[in-house]
């Protein structure tokens, strides 16, 4: 039988499409470049031309994603108005929506392999989550987010909204949750304005036998309770 024409009108997007759908039907382990050349309806020996070889493949499927992740996140944050906490939850949902609906993409653009050996990849990688990153600077700097290392933040908001989207995916808790529990995750982040701090409590101990909030004296009857063993009363710790 006769090789396939080599000529497509846009090759490379057809392959990364179709890489796209295997991906996300049969997993990353059934992608192939003659596979996808079968698939496309082009020679075996046509993809090469855009990719060297099955890494090459994989590396551009996952810079692809990182692109529409980012502009995902942008979109977002460019619709979400101007208040503060409602442009975080926004991008923030964005990204668990796109975390539980391209989770096997996802999990290929966050292969470390992959981010180690491709410069361009790891460079995408920072240009999608620079809105978030930005948030958090911003919100840093007018005192609407908690202070500290914006990285390290980033990096503790990506692992709860990338925990909350892997529950989701694993079907542990009810998509229809997804956007209360975002929103919670978020608003742990925000700094505490004074008014929502807890009022300070009373004393510990209460003075004489009863309660100097409320007025209420302790019958004779009621025993009051053991103070609670200081360090000094515990027994030594065994050293190892």
């Amino acid at each position: 039988m006769a090789d396939r024409p080599y000529h497509h009108g846009n090759l490379r997007a057809a392959l990364l499409g179709e890489a796209e759908r295997t991906l996300r039907e049969q997993g990353s382990e059934q992608l192939s470049l003659r596979g996808l050349a079968r698939q496309v309806g082009v020679s075996h020996g046509a993809p090469r031309r855009h990719f060297a070889d099955r890494q090459a493949l994989l590396d551009a499927l996952a810079e692809t994603g990182f692109a529409r992740l980012g502009d995902e996140l942008r979109a977002a944050l460019d619709a979400a108005g101007d208040d503060y906490q409602a442009r975080f939850r926004a991008t923030a949902s964005a990204y668990v929506r796109f975390a539980t609906r391209d989770a096997a993409l996802l999990d290929l653009m966050f292969a470390g392999k992959n981010l180690d050996q491709s410069p361009a990849l790891h460079d995408a990688s920072e240009r999608a989550f620079a809105a978030i990153l930005e948030l958090i600077q911003h919100g840093q700097h007018t005192g609407m987010f908690q202070p500290g290392d914006p990285e390290r933040t980033g990096l503790l908001l990506f692992a709860t909204l990338h925990g909350i989207a892997a529950l989701v995916t694993a079907g542990m808790i009810d998509a229809g949750q997804l956007d209360g529990l975002v929103a919670d995750a978020v608003a742990q982040f925000m700094a505490r304005r004074p008014q929502d701090r807890e009022p300070a409590l009373g004393p510990a101990h209460p003075a004489g036998r009863g309660n100097p909030g409320t007025g209420v004296k302790l019958s004779p009857e009621v025993r009051e309770p053991n103070p609670p063993p200081t360090l000094t009363d515990a027994a030594p710790a065994r050293v190892l």
